[in-house]
């Protein structure tokens, strides 16, 4: 029975324009579809129009749902459309009248956007740990290979001395910041939308705080028509927070592809992490890498999609908003998948420190000539010319000896990563608190 069911019957394929693949995306939902459903059954009896009873059934129903998921055996149909649509099924049937009662003073809209809001919590809090591991193993490598040199590039040649140290850790300090837009996009998140019925309230004093409260948000999203508005919106950053990542892994994973290739032989990423080609015996290829650049572009597209979908709607839900949901969804199963990964493949890529050193060519000191005869009073612009007209001529500096040299802040031989380490370590602690604050506030609302 679908939640709107009138007094006919939808065109089969109707149905299944219109339901798409939400029925199977919704499997990804049912936890949270069922916490939202607890606590606005709490809230409903606190109003009066639920018995003590009553929510008692209805809870004890709902952890059996929850059961039932976790041993996969809840489903979701086409004809029930959505989540919602299956679990309200589910009670109608087991509790008769009770059951029905369960949607009084709320709307699919309200359930689906609870239900992301909570999915989304949780996965930015997973989201948050595993850059921060992958941030630990980087700085982890730029300490170990912090005095190895090797050629910085600009415009694809060789320009001035750089090392594995400063590399590594330059990603360390992007994600640092890419954390930043995070929980930004978390803070945004964490705010209750249940009580705003299709945008526009419902004819009942329903206590939104109390909802709120019971689902752990830090505040409830106030204007119900933007509440409703804000759908998309919301997905749009999150979404945004999440190609920012994969685009920093994107880069990652260019550099390293061309940095492993025998012409450079820089970095060599060990054999059980490449595939194979069917017809050349020899070949070991860094697919996971060209298939990270791919995926950070499936991100993108979804951002563009899902703020291409909502730059075309009046105020108000429209059916459109559905398509956001798949584009979220995917967009987080892509980046934590993908930063599960990474954090071994930096913990276990080699260095080649001789191919690294032996590239470090006698042009890449340069500029460095050229600073030895600035601080003879020399004016830049003359020992700059006097430095490239005698470029063959330049004696070879000791690339280590010079890394350990550079020691202005965030250079070469100052890096900066005891900061680094005290940096993520905050960060961690930050976020095992809102994990266990998260946590806690479902395991008290199951109670």
């Amino acid at each position: 029975m679908k939640l709107w069911q009138k007094d006919y019957k939808l065109d089969k394929e109707i149905e299944k324009f219109t339901v798409g693949n939400d029925y199977l995306l919704d499997k990804n939902l049912v936890k949270y579809d069922v916490y939202g459903s607890i606590a606005h059954a709490t809230m409903l009896n606190k109003i009066g129009i639920l018995t003590k009873g009553e929510l008692k059934k209805l809870k004890n129903s709902l952890k059996k749902i929850l059961e039932l998921n976790q041993k996969n055996k809840f489903k979701i149909k086409q004809e029930d459309e959505d989540v919602h649509t299956a679990i309200e099924n589910f009670l109608t049937k087991k509790l008769g009248n009770v059951g029905k009662k369960i949607h009084t003073a709320r709307s699919r809209n309200d359930q689906v956007l609870v239900d992301l809001r909570l999915y989304s919590k949780e996965k930015l809090l997973d989201v948050q740990k595993l850059v921060l591991d992958l941030i630990d193993a980087l700085v982890d490598s730029a300490e170990k290979y912090k005095e190895v040199p090797m050629p910085g590039y600009t415009h694809s040649r060789k320009g001035m001395l750089s090392s594995v140290g400063l590399y590594f850790s330059s990603f360390a300090e992007s994600l640092i910041d890419d954390l930043e837009v995070l929980e930004e996009a978390y803070e945004l998140n964490d705010q209750s939308p249940l009580g705003s019925g299709a945008g526009y309230g419902v004819p009942l004093n329903a206590d939104r705080q109390l909802v709120a409260n019971l689902l752990g948000f830090s505040k409830v999203q106030n204007n119900v028509l933007y509440v409703q508005n804000s759908r998309g919106k919301f997905e749009s950053i999150i979404i945004f927070a999440l190609s920012n990542i994969m685009n920093d892994l994107a880069k990652l994973s260019n550099d390293l592809v061309l940095f492993s290739m025998e012409e450079f032989g820089y970095f060599k990423l060990p054999d059980e992490f490449c595939t194979g080609s069917s017809i050349m015996p020899q070949k070991k290829n860094p697919d996971v890498f060209e298939l990270t650049r791919a995926k950070a572009a499936k991100v993108d597209a979804n951002l563009y999609l899902v703020k291409n979908i909502i730059s075309k709607l009046q105020s108000g839900y429209s059916r459109d908003l559905q398509l956001t949901k798949e584009a979220l969804i995917e967009s987080f199963d892509i980046t934590i998948s993908t930063l599960k990964i990474f954090k071994t493949i930096i913990e276990k890529i080699k260095v080649n420190k001789e191919r690294c050193v032996e590239a470090c060519t006698k042009e890449l000191f340069a500029t460095e000539h050229a600073y030895e005869s600035v601080k003879k009073g020399i004016p830049f612009r003359d020992a700059y010319n006097q430095v490239a007209k005698n470029l063959e001529n330049l004696p070879k500096i000791n690339p280590i000896k010079n890394i350990q040299s550079k020691k202005h802040i965030g250079a070469a031989g100052n890096l900066g990563l005891k900061k680094l380490k005290e940096q993520i370590k905050k960060l961690n602690l930050e976020t095992d608190s809102e994990i266990n604050k998260f946590n806690h506030k479902i395991k008290v609302l199951l109670r």
